[in-house]
């Protein structure tokens, strides 16, 4: 299926492994040139390169913090016209209420709450003047299946979703789609460490955990990847305030295991 985005030019933040990486490299199928934006610029530079071996697009790359406003200034100082912006910078960590400090959770809500809402102020205004885009936050399922272990990025993800919603009724008038995508359980790099790094006990947490999700595994990074790519496509041009989840239907389980703590988001 050819989605119509050649050409297209897509922002996305945390962009460098993970989710974000198979979001950047969906997009770069379908012809995107694309900027990666994170935190560290050897993790940048190997994306990049992999990339730019694999596609025929243009590839930049940005080190930046989204939890702060004067590198999100900068981004778009830099960068110009975006026509896709995929929001998925950040990793809360799992934590209840008595477990963390308001330092700790500030930080975490600085950069995956905070920074997709002020990045997208910043891209909403451009687009909203252009008349077209399309706005993509990447949040997590810990905001539809609310955890008191994971009460920050419960908390969190529910306000990005909601923030989602508001924005994507009200930005139709103006030409553009806001969208929230909630992935499930994904077996990222991160993710791999974390397992491989699992005492017994823990390691035995994530083998029940697994045997009981849908078609007894995690989601791969590029099941997420390639439905961002399609709701950012006129494919799916009707699609707007709304919360896509991709978890293969395991929040409508009941009894499903939670995580163990060690995972974010």
């Amino acid at each position: 299926m050819d989605l119509g985005l050649a050409g297209k030019i897509a922002l996305i933040t945390g962009g460098s492994k993970g989710i974000g990486f198979a979001c950047a490299e969906a997009l770069a199928a379908e012809g995107c040139h694309v900027h990666i934006a994170a935190r560290t610029a050897a993790d940048l530079a190997l994306a990049q390169e992999k990339l730019c071996a694999r596609y025929s697009v243009e590839v930049t790359t940005h080190e930046a913090d989204v939890s702060s406003n004067k590198a999100i200034l900068q981004l778009v100082r830099d960068f110009g016209t975006v026509d896709i912006l995929v929001n998925n910078a950040g990793a809360i960590p799992r934590r209840a209420l008595l477990d963390i400090d308001d330092a700790e959770w500030r930080a975490a809500w600085d950069l995956k709450v905070y920074g997709s809402i002020n990045l997208s102020r910043e891209i909403y205004r451009t687009m909203r003047a252009r008349g077209s885009g399309v706005i993509i936050n990447v949040v997590g399922i810990a905001g539809e299946a609310p955890n008191a272990n994971s009460i920050v990025g419960t908390a969190g993800n529910a306000a990005l979703m909601a923030f989602s919603r508001a924005l994507g009724s009200e930005s139709t008038n103006y030409g553009v789609r806001v969208i929230a995508v909630n992935p499930g359980l994904v077996i990222t790099d991160r993710t791999r460490g974390l397992l491989e790094g699992s005492n017994s006990s823990d390691t035995n947490a994530w083998a029940g955990l697994i045997d009981q999700l849908p078609f007894g595994r995690m989601a791969e990074p590029s099941e997420i990847g390639d439905v961002v790519a399609f709701l950012a496509s006129g494919r799916a041009s009707y699609v707007s305030g709304t919360v896509i989840t991709v978890d293969g239907g395991s929040t409508n389980r009941r009894g499903t295991p939670s995580a163990p703590r060690a995972i974010p988001r």
